[in-house]
């Protein structure tokens, strides 16, 4: 191979490796460690939230008029629904002394699901 074949070869090389490395990454098929990090933090809160929310319910089964309680919870606008539940002392877990903002809102849809 003389030198103007391999200079062109490398050159194609170099830009074949920059147009893969662009299209890994793109697609999704590696990721860099900030958004890794990031990717596992959101699933590790999903996962909180999917164990504490039953939790709220349960501490919501408890209250002494329940039934007219769901009526209420039903009839609020869905996003005065966390401050209900919030309200109503549910949302906060055993060993906390204040509500969690996070569990409120799939804890009032679960509610609504329980009474439906």
């Amino acid at each position: 191979m003389n030198k103007e074949n391999l200079k062109i070869f490398a050159q194609g090389a170099a830009a074949g490796g920059v147009v893969l490395a662009i299209g890994v990454f793109w697609s999704g098929m590696a990721v860099t460690a900030g958004s890794a990090e990031s990717m596992a933090r959101t699933q590790a809160q999903t996962a909180v939230v999917d164990q504490l929310a039953p939790i709220c319910l349960a501490q919501f089964a408890l209250a002494a008029n329940t039934e007219q309680l769901q009526k209420d919870l039903a009839a609020k606008e869905s996003w005065n629904r966390a401050d209900f539940v919030k309200a109503g002392g549910w949302a906060t877990m055993p060993g906390s002394t204040s509500p969690r903002d996070d569990i409120a809102r799939p804890c009032a849809d679960l509610i609504i699901k329980a009474g439906a």
